[in-house]
């Protein structure tokens, strides 16, 4: 993993990954803060179960999975993190991970030293209260994730899906219509609860109906009103 340098002060996803507000006198120390930035080859892990927890990492570019494994031996996807994202708050608890993440894609990532996170933020409140958040986005997340695949139909999870990963490319600038799926069809299906026929008669059936296009892993949402009518009406 090559170790690279650059300041959070000039990082074009500041305003994803930073509290607004922050003075430079702040940020500088944040800078000082992050101890490595480091980039990940495609299919290497960041972390793995059982290993200790010590940091916490930003995304600064790049695509991630977490997963587990079942005692099957079934693989279980647990999440989907793209750039201006974390990873590695499954370890606060246990100061163990309790799942694996790896690199869908080379990808760049900012280590943060946990134990020097919770001490800076004790002194710079606006820090502590956007970690805060942070954590508590993740927790409504999971309970998302929960609702999504207790109450809904095949079609109407993949719909949530691809209107989540919508949203969440439009936050960082990109095309909210068009985009490339990182992940594979088998892992959708992992986190969605869905068997890989399911989710590839699903996509089908939204192609059918003109809901979406798509080309191997490249999708473009041609009817966002009918994906968001399929959730909202449960047709």
């Amino acid at each position: 993993m090559a170790v690279i340098k650059t300041a959070c002060s000039s990082c074009n996803l500041r305003e994803l990954c930073l509290p607004y507000g922050l003075s430079l006198e702040e940020l500088e120390r944040l800078d000082d803060l992050v101890s490595t930035r480091r980039r990940i080859k495609r299919g290497d892990s960041l972390y793995r179960v059982g290993e200790t927890f010590s940091a916490i990492f930003a995304i600064r570019s790049g695509f991630f999975k977490t997963d587990v494994l079942l005692e099957d031996g079934r693989e279980q996807v647990t999440g989907f993190q793209m750039a201006g994202e974390l990873l590695g708050l499954d370890g606060i608890c246990t100061e163990h991970h309790t799942c694996n993440a790896i690199s869908l894609e080379d990808s760049e990532i900012c280590a943060i030293p946990f134990s020097r996170l919770e001490s800076l933020s004790r002194e710079i409140h606006t820090l502590q209260n956007h970690f805060h958040k942070v954590m508590s986005r993740e927790i409504v997340r999971d309970h998302g994730v929960m609702m999504l695949l207790g109450t809904m139909r095949a079609e109407e999870r993949l719909a949530a899906f691809l209107l989540n990963l919508s949203q969440r490319f439009k936050a960082r600038g990109f095309s909210h219509t068009e985009f490339y799926l990182r992940m594979t069809r088998e892992e959708i299906g992992s986190y969605l609860g869905l068997k890989l026929e399911t989710v590839s008669r699903a996509f089908s059936r939204f192609q059918e109906e003109g809901y979406v296009a798509v080309q191997q892993k490249h999708v473009r949402l041609l009817d966002i009103d009918q994906l968001k009518a399929l959730m909202n009406h449960r047709l």
